[in-house]
């Protein structure tokens, strides 16, 4: 018995070492080269030793070592992970536009499973859940120890299938209970319409492989239906909670990048191989320099910060609303060779001007918030920001300070829409559309003749 324990933890221990370096060109954890690193593993080692023969049921040597890779890594940041093989496949699924589940985004507050914000158009979105609540039950399961993976497993599933959620939120005393239909999640990265002649309006709610491409089909249609040109536009981010770089990079690239000098979109600050690298706009088609507001909120994060702030930088758009979620972290995906996947910070994020949004987020040059309404509600409240997660990173400086770094060079009618939601009931709507009409106005004052 004592043999078959022995050769059980010097397995633990020999794939716990290889994951902690399983890329191919990331530098291999070497324990005998670190006597601090060697004294841990001895102590990992006595602890499962004492959990295997002591622990009042039988516990696997699978279960111990996932155990300790998720606590290893939920001890870095609240964004990295471990994912079996399982939620990797169902993340790559994600990305590419289309899963089954809910939809909905989910992070943990004080220890408490917590709704970043619902994909629009999804079962959460449609049933009402809102930013900050706490889900409390998933079916009859507490989520209370649970991970964040583990969570989702439970939350997702088959297009038809039932899943209920109890959720607590502040105001309420009893818990709200949501009875859910899973279903096949297409998420549609973007809408587009005219508010007024001349005036064009883009919602993205996610930035998707597609989110590019269909952003510049947008524009174009947009600038069919008002003659060939707009006189302003309104882009959205509000609630967006972020997604693919390249898709970010590809949006902003419309607005900025005229010259090689110039098109600096975001640029990150690592470790070793990780260390600095810079995205730039790609040279070709750009929108014509009409007046730009951007709308963000607290549930705005990640790659919509990132547009948010090279707009906000290179002077391109006035951004309006409430501070951003302050998610200014990259994550790299490395795939395991048993189909599992590794989701690790390994960066931060920078403004072309070296401005960190990590735990800051992106300031709105005019503030303007929701006013009450009930239609597109602000999900991401104040005091439920990326500095209120738990273990958040801190924002630290740019090794550049306030320098950009060198770069890298390699079907809606004219008139006004039925919307949605009423311009009239969405008062940071509203006054984005006002600031674009006075832009107008101004402009043919300070171009007449005298």
């Amino acid at each position: 018995m004592q043999t078959r324990t022995r050769i059980t933890l010097g397995l633990v221990v020999a794939i716990l070492c290889l994951t902690i370096g399983v890329a191919a060109g990331w530098r291999y954890y070497n324990p005998a080269a670190d006597q601090v690193g060697a004294e841990h593993l001895r102590l990992f080692r006595e602890v499962v030793s004492i959990v295997r023969s002591s622990y009042v049921e039988e516990v696997s040597g699978k279960k111990l070592l996932e155990g300790a890779i998720n606590g290893m890594l939920a001890s870095l940041d609240p964004h990295s992970s471990y994912l079996p093989p399982e939620p990797f496949t169902e993340m790559k699924t994600e990305i590419s536009g289309s899963f089954g589940g809910l939809g909905i985004e989910i992070s943990m507050r004080d220890g408490k499973l917590t709704v970043v914000a619902p994909i629009e158009d999804t079962p959460a979105w449609r049933a009402g859940i809102q930013s900050g609540d706490h889900i409390w039950k998933i079916d009859d399961t507490p989520t209370r120890g649970l991970t964040i993976t583990q969570a989702v497993k439970q939350m997702r599933g088959e297009k038809g299938t039932q899943v209920s959620l109890s959720i607590l939120r502040n105001g309420n005393g009893k818990p709200l209970v949501f009875p859910l239909v899973r279903d096949i999640i297409k998420t549609r990265s973007l809408k587009s319409r005219t508010l007024e002649p001349g005036y064009g309006y883009v919602r993205i709610s996610q930035f998707q492989e597609r989110t590019g491409d269909d952003f510049a089909a947008a524009l174009a249609k947009l600038r069919s239906d008002n003659g060939g040109s707009l006189k302003g536009l309104v882009l959205d981010l509000r609630n967006n909670p972020g997604g693919l770089l390249d898709a970010a990079v590809a949006v902003a690239g419309r607005f900025v990048g005229e010259r090689l000098d110039n098109g600096l979109i975001v640029y990150t600050e690592g470790r070793e191989h990780f260390a600095k690298r810079s995205y730039s706009a790609t040279i070709g088609e750009k929108e014509p320099r009409y007046p730009l507001v951007v709308l963000i909120n607290g549930g705005s994060a990640s790659a919509s910060e990132i547009v948010a702030g090279a707009l906000q930088d290179h002077g391109r758009a006035v951004i309006m609303g409430t501070t951003s979620f302050g998610k200014g972290s990259v994550q790299t995906v490395v795939p395991l060779k048993d189909g599992a996947g590794l989701k690790l910070t390994t960066a931060r994020y920078y403004t072309p001007k070296g401005r960190s949004i990590q735990a800051r987020g992106i300031e709105p040059d005019i503030v303007v918030e929701r006013a009450g309404f009930k239609e597109l509600p602000d999900k991401g409240r104040a005091g439920f920001l990326e500095k209120d997660l738990d273990n958040h990173l801190s924002g630290a400086e740019s090794g550049e300070g306030e320098k950009t770094p060198e770069q890298d060079v390699k079907k809606l009618p004219a008139a006004p829409a039925t919307p949605e939601h009423e311009v009239d009931k969405d008062y940071q709507l509203l006054r984005a559309l006002e600031l674009l009409k006075g832009w107008d106005a101004m402009r043919k004052v300070a171009t007449a003749k005298h």
